[in-house]
């Protein structure tokens, strides 16, 4: 009983993010505290794990990036309040859950190969797509001008 309400309690607290999934590009933009001045940075690097929790608040994701020639990994916990925004750069085909292995890959070998996306599917990282309804209200007077000729 008390995992059914810790549920309905983390379901509204969750912000909006884009779906992620290993072997996207991401930007993650993060707020950062300095003395008394706050600005945002921006960590870009490749998502090699997802962690999905029991609830809706405790999912984190792994993003790596080389960085003068070291490989630097961050986990970013997805409902943290520190993340201002997350954009997505690049969908990479991968067919497995946990990239760990790109960790001893150097130069080429640490390429992922980038999936063909049209302009439909690679709006992951828009918020809330909009049902494409002008495009089937004109494909309908044509079909109904054919069947009168």
């Amino acid at each position: 009983m008390p995992s059914l309400i810790l549920h309905d309690q983390a379901t509204r607290f969750t912000k909006k993010h884009p779906p992620l999934a290993p072997g996207y590009t991401v930007r993650v933009h993060e707020r950062i505290k300095e003395g008394e001045k706050e600005r945002v940075q921006i960590f870009e690097g490749l998502i090699i794990a997802i962690h999905r929790g029991h609830t809706a608040t405790d999912v984190s994701f792994t993003v790596r990036r080389i960085a003068s020639g070291i490989g630097v990994e961050r986990v970013f916990p997805l409902q943290s309040p520190v993340i201002e925004k997350i954009e997505v750069k690049k969908v990479a085909k991968v067919r497995r859950a946990k990239l760990s292995f790109l960790r001893g890959r150097r130069g080429k070998s640490a390429r992922l190969s980038e999936r063909f996306t049209g302009a439909d599917e690679f709006a992951v990282a828009v918020q809330a797509p909009e049902p494409p309804v002008a495009e089937e209200a004109a494909v309908q007077p044509e079909a109904e001008v054919a069947t009168e000729a």
